[in-house]
Formats: structure tokens, C-alpha cells, sequence
């Protein structure tokens, strides 16, 4: 197979990376975010459950999980954007000989913070959380975790015993919290020497105690940096917000089809919206009644909406798995994901309407986004971005009344109803 092109990907464009069951696939875009650049497959035949993009002390570096039933799971960077990759002999992250394990897979690639720019750390399966102090040239088990005396009885999920969500606290940099198919959630006070379960709240329908201590089948937990105690967390059965970092959870799957899915996506810009698909249960995980809807909260769970402008609404039985959904941080932001049927949808507008990217891709198991060096450097078309927000707002039943006040404040009459409006009182008591 001929080597796939790069992209040519300059400041201020737009990266989604996305990660398959036979390969990895780079798009790419200007701030418009209506025409893409596709590269790939890079590592065909490869497994490729995690992939992040590094842009921290002046770096442009691409990271890839890649899995072999072969040779294994290794790391591989990129500094070209995929015109050339690293491929180590042997695994650059494995597990102490003490500790009699094997890596089967690498989850989760998460780099540090601005302030310190060699940090990345990684979560692996079986789950384990590594880190690296030296921009990823080594990696070191965090042993805190690992010898926690949980770790016995945490028993693998569907997708095997994985560490699959990373959060830093950006306030506090001895402060983490991690999430475990199946262990549920831990936090570290102490930058990692000690760890204490935070399922408060958090049940666990498969288990014969609905609400064990630790256990839960937590599928991923999302945050916003500017609010970092709430967190939103979409659990194996179950919808959750926290406002103290995971101290306490309470449900928040008010007005859903379903509280089974596997992605939590947290809005970039505001803490109390997030993104979830839901799935219609663990026995059929495939979308409720064949319609593909990306459901959105704006008031922290209190209410959901169902978000389908240029979604298919029949015969639509997908499934998005807990990586292959991902937001942008333009304004407005974009939203992204990717089905195990191989599609890969994307929203320039916060998710009032949606594209197709991509159709015919092997199964997706990631969805990571990035803005290449200065996201100042962004063109996004506002009076663009502006028309296409217009159908979502007249969908909304608070939009009309608001309009209608803010008209009168400005001495300006309202706009009288076209007759045809006026013949359908149903719809308009509704607004």
C-alpha cells in the first residue's frame, strides 16, 4: 500500500484525528470548518484506540496508540504531520517485571500542562496509568495507583479492564482523577502517591450492591478547564454531575431516550453544556428507534435536547463509543464523531447542524481534535456561522417570547404572524 500524503496543516487550522480498528486517518481545515483535507490510513491493519496532538513549548507533534495482535501496543510520534513516524522496536510503555502484567492496550494519551511541557501521562489496560517526565521518551507506572488494594477486585468490562479517562486538575497540579472500566473513579490529592475511590452516588445496576464504594462501569467523565470542579460523567447505565470534583454525584438523565452510551463531551467555552449519544441499552447498543441524535444540555443536565439538522432519522442503527466523540475550541465550537459503521459527522455551529466528513472508514474507536499552533490565528466566518444557528433558535420554544421582548424594548413593534401560523394554534401555544 503507497504511503499516505500529509496534510498541509499551517497556524490556526483545524485537526481532528481519528482513530480506527485498521488505522489512523488526520482531517484537516481552515477555521470555516466546511471543506476537509483527509490523510490516511496511517499503520493500516493497525488497531488505533487512542491519539492526541502535542502543541505545547512550540512542538506540532502527533501521537498515536498503534496495536498489532502481532507486536503489541506502542507509541509512535509524528513531527510532519504524518509525512513520517516513529516505530520502535520494542514497547516504549510496559509494565515493571515485578508486576507479572502485560500491556494489551493503550487507551488514552493525554499531554500535560502548558507549564510543564515534557509531562504527558497515558492510561493503559490492564488498567494502569503511566507517566513521562521527558516528553515521552520514558514512562514510568504510577505505583500509587496500581498498588492500590482496590485493584484486586476491579473486574474488566466489555472492552477489557482500561484506564480510559485522564483530567488533570489545572488548578492544582498535584491533583488527578482517572476512570476505570470497571473500577469507576479515583482522584489523587498527592500527584499520585495515594488514591481514593469518588463513586458517591454512582450505581452500578450489574452488581448485586447498587452502589458500591468502587466498581461502577464508568464509560468517561468530561470537563470544562474554566469550571474544573463539574464534571459530567456517562456511566454504564446512568448520567452524572459533579460540582465538587467527584466528592458527590447526582443524576442528571432528565428527558433522554436512554441513559446507556459510552461519550461525554463537555463544551469548550461553557461549563454547563455537554454533548452525549445515547445508545438504546447494553444489550442493544445501537441508537433508540434508528435515529442518530446528539443530545445537548445548556443548564447542567437539568434538560436535554435532541440536536438531528442533517443527522439520518430511519433506518440509522450506529454506535459511538466512549473516544469517538470530540469538540473543538473555536467559537463557535465544533463537534465531531465517529460511528463503528465508519462515518465521521462534524458540527461548525455547537451541534445545530451537522455534515457527513467521511463515509466507509473502518470501525472508530477515537475522535481527538487539536488547533494547530496560535488558535487566535483562526479565520472562522461569523456571518456564516450566524445563518446556519438561525434554524436551531426558532426550534427552541423560549426563542420566540424572548425575540418578542427584546423587540419591545427597542420601541420597535413585533413582527405579526403570517395567517398560515396563525391557522396552527397547536404550534404556536407550544411557543
Amino acid at each position: 500500500m503507497p504511503a499516505p500524503r500529509p496534510v498541509q496543516a499551517k497556524d490556526g487550522d483545524v485537526l481532528v484525528l481519528v482513530g480506527t480498528m485498521k488505522g489512523a486517518f488526520l482531517f484537516r481545515s481552515n477555521g470555516a470548518r466546511a471543506r476537509w483535507d483527509v490523510s490516511g490510513p496511517h499503520f493500516p491493519g493497525h488497531a488505533v484506540y487512542a491519539m492526541a496532538f502535542d502543541g505545547r513549548a512550540g512542538r506540532k507533534r502527533l501521537w498515536a496508540s498503534t496495536t498489532s495482535m502481532h507486536w503489541g501496543s506502542v507509541l509512535r510520534t509524528s513531527d510532519d504531520f504524518g509525512a513520517t513516524w516513529t516505530n520502535p522496536e520494542q514497547a516504549n510503555v510496559k509494565f515493571p517485571a515485578d508486576t507479572g502484567l502485560a500491556l494489551a492496550n493503550i487507551w488514552q494519551i493525554r499531554p500535560g500542562p502548558a507549564q510543564e511541557p515534557n509531562v504527558l501521562w497515558c492510561g493503559v489496560e490492564p488498567a494502569s496509568l503511566f507517566e513521562s517526565r521527558d516528553g515521552g521518551e520514558t514512562w514510568e507506572l504510577v505505583r500509587g495507583l496500581h498498588d492500590h488494594p482496590d485493584r484486586p477486585r476491579w473486574e474488566p468490562g466489555g472492552g477489557g479492564l482500561c484506564l480510559h479517562t485522564i483530567l488533570p486538575d489545572p488548578a492544582n497540579r498535584e491533583r488527578m482523577l482517572v476512570a476505570i472500566s470497571t473500577g469507576g473513579v479515583y482522584r489523587t490529592e498527592d500527584g499520585g502517591r495515594t488514591w481514593r475511590s469518588r463513586n458517591l452516588g454512582v450505581r452500578a445496576d450489574f452488581l448485586p450492591d447498587k452502589h458500591p464504594e468502587f466498581g461502577q462501569c464508568v464509560h468517561k467523565v468530561g470537563v470544562n478547564p474554566k469550571r474544573p470542579g463539574t464534571l459530567f460523567l456517562q456511566n454504564h447505565w446512568g448520567l452524572y454531575r459533579s460540582d465538587d470534583f467527584g466528592d458527590h454525584w447526582f443524576d442528571i438523565a432528565n428527558g433522554v431516550p436512554s441513559d446507556f452510551g459510552f461519550p461525554m463531551v463537555v463544551h469548550p467555552h461553557d461549563p454547563d453544556v455537554a454533548y452525549i449519544v445515547p445508545l438504546e441499552s447494553d444489550a442493544f447498543r445501537a441508537t433508540p428507534e434508528g435515529r442518530l441524535r446528539v443530545y445537548r444540555t445548556r443548564d447542567g443536565g437539568a434538560s436535554w435536547e435532541a440536536l438531528t439538522n442533517g443527522l439520518p432519522q430511519e433506518q440509522a442503527y450506529e454506535t459511538v463509543l466512549r473516544d469517538g466523540m470530540a469538540a473543538d475550541t473555536l467559537d463557535p465550537a465544533g463537534i465531531y464523531f465517529g460511528t463503528r459503521s465508519g462515518k465521521l459527522y462534524g458540527s461548525a455551529d455547537g451541534g445545530a447542524s451537522w455534515a457527513r466528513l467521511a463515509d466507509g472508514l473502518p470501525p472508530v474507536t477515537c475522535v481527538k481534535t487539536a488547533i494547530v499552533g496560535d488558535p487566535r490565528k483562526a479565520r472562522v466566518p461569523r456571518p456564516a456561522t450566524a445563518k446556519r444557528a438561525k434554524p436551531a433558535e426558532k426550534a427552541t420554544r423560549k426563542a420566540a417570547p424572548k425575540a418578542k421582548v427584546k423587540a419591545k424594548a427597542k420601541g420597535k413593534a413585533p413582527v405579526k404572524p403570517r395567517r398560515k401560523a396563525a391557522a396552527r394554534p397547536k404550534r404556536a401555544k407550544r411557543k
